[in-house]
């Protein structure tokens, strides 16, 4: 039986939903809502992921305006990352599939 009153998805679901599908970015949310981490940090908080794949993944959040990147002016020069405030809303969501896991 075919749904006849199907309405669209909604493009600000699809959006959040195209960000959080991807591989690996939910554990970079919740390593990154105990504050600023720096890259090696995050890759030993989320564990098995590639660099390449994390280094793309924080570009993503990145330029979704989730985290925010800032370099550290120090010898050597370092970058760490944080969550912004959309990042921190977007944890709701993050904290809400913690629980839903452990239910």
């Amino acid at each position: 039986m075919r749904c006849r009153r199907c309405e669209p998805v909604p493009e600000e679901v699809r959006r959040a939903a195209g960000l959080l599908e991807r591989r690996w970015t939910i554990s970079i949310l919740w390593a990154s809502s105990e504050g600023a981490l720096r890259f090696n940090e995050l890759k030993q908080a989320v564990g098995e992921i590639p660099p390449r794949t994390l280094a793309q993944r924080l570009v993503e959040l990145e330029e979704a305006g989730v985290l925010v990147r800032q370099v550290i002016d120090a010898r050597p020069p370092r970058v760490e990352y944080r969550l912004t405030d959309e990042g921190r809303r977007l944890k709701l969501v993050v904290d809400a599939v913690v629980r839903y896991a452990d239910a």
